[in-house]
């Protein structure tokens, strides 16, 4: 299965082109998918996911309540009605995440995913791996190393221990969010950003794709939307439409859409398919210059980055690195965990940091 994440600025029409790519898709023969929170009419044979995060957040709290039944009656909890469920922050995150992790075991050639905008496209393709990483830290799984004595304690006791429930719930939580995060990090997954071509949206994807390679995601296509005609007599007309070109001569390869003066339907859109093959990501090498300098460099893929905007910092065997407004923590390969980090520098595109052996590490040589 592949999947094509669909996003761009707020108002740029990414909705209408995820739902036309879709389209497309689907006249092409491939069993494809459509997920979205917004409003969409029927798209002739795509199957669509509407997306319902009220009612998944309060399906998913009322079970939850039902689980700790026990533990909230010793606390002199009152339960919550059905009625009076209201959804908070994150929901419509959660509820395309889970459509994500869903849909990865359908019978589909392409999964199409209607994002929310950027930049907080960026956050939700983030939040698999910083909740399993909170989950880790908050509910180590080696502190499950007594959970058989819990039965014992909770028949001693009169009541089911609520540390039980709290571990299997965190366990199952983990592994739906990895499931998720294996559709997120598959070599089958690729972003499609679209945009009117503004000096905002160009600063606006600038940013976004810097984040979303932070998260080893890589940019399919760029669609330049309601693109105004040349050659327009009126002044005011060909004055915004040379503006257009002007930005768009920063997006190279670009692909165009006219502004046809209405709302178009995905009918009306001729949007490019996604590649039938598409290739493996890029890795973040470790270039070995042992021989030549003394030093590891690792290259993290960055296009779009300002030096003035990153930050670098070491953590036993992580990274945390920033980028703009996004940060994310990742592991060190193994050599370099046996290094210490001798600096850093934005070369092309590419953070580059340099480890020199820590000799206490290291292995020696006679």
């Amino acid at each position: 299965m592949r999947t094509l994440l669909v996003t761009g600025p707020g108002g740029a029409g990414r909705t209408t082109v995820a739902a036309a790519t879709a389209h497309q898709a689907a006249r092409q023969g491939l069993r494809t998918r459509l997920i979205t929170a917004d409003p969409v009419g029927e798209v002739e044979d795509v199957d669509i996911a509407r997306l319902t995060p009220a009612d998944d957040f309060r399906r998913d709290l009322l079970a939850l309540q039902e689980r700790a039944a026990s533990g909230l009656e010793l606390l002199g909890a009152a339960r919550l009605d059905a009625d009076e469920v209201t959804p908070l922050p994150g929901g419509e995150e959660l509820a395309l995440l889970r459509a994500l992790r869903d849909s990865a075991e359908g019978p589909y050639d392409l999964v199409v995913v209607d994002l929310p905008p950027a930049p907080r496209a960026v956050d939700t393709l983030a939040l698999p791996e910083q909740l399993r990483r909170y989950l880790r830290r908050l509910l180590p799984a080696e502190r499950q190393a007594a959970r058989a004595l819990r039965p014992v304690l909770g028949r001693l006791a009169g009541v089911p221990m609520p540390a039980q429930w709290l571990y299997e719930s965190a366990a199952r939580w983990d592994a739906e969010l990895a499931a998720a995060q294996a559709v997120i990090d598959a070599a089958t997954t690729r972003v499609r950003l679209v945009a009117e071509p503004t000096r905002a949206a160009a600063e606006a994807l600038r940013t976004t794709r810097t984040g979303l390679a932070l998260q080893g995601l890589d940019v399919e296509t760029v669609v330049a939307n309601r693109m105004l005609p040349d050659g327009s007599t009126d002044p005011w007309l060909a004055d915004a439409a040379a503006r257009q070109r002007k930005v768009l001569a920063e997006w190279p390869g670009a692909h165009e859409l006219p502004h046809l003066g209405r709302d178009p339907r995905p009918e009306d859109l001729d949007v490019p398919a996604p590649a039938t093959l598409p290739g493996p990501r890029d890795p973040w090498p470790v270039e070995d210059r042992l021989g030549e300098d003394g030093v590891l460099v690792w290259r993290i893929p960055l296009p779009g980055a300002v030096r003035e905007e990153l930050s670098l910092v070491r953590r036993g065997d992580e990274l945390v690195v920033g980028a703009g407004p996004f940060r994310r923590i990742v592991p060190l390969p193994s050599a370099p965990r046996r290094c210490t980090v001798a600096g850093a520098g934005l070369v092309d595109g590419e953070l580059r940091v340099r480890f020199a052996p820590d000799p206490d590490l290291w292995p020696q040589t006679r």
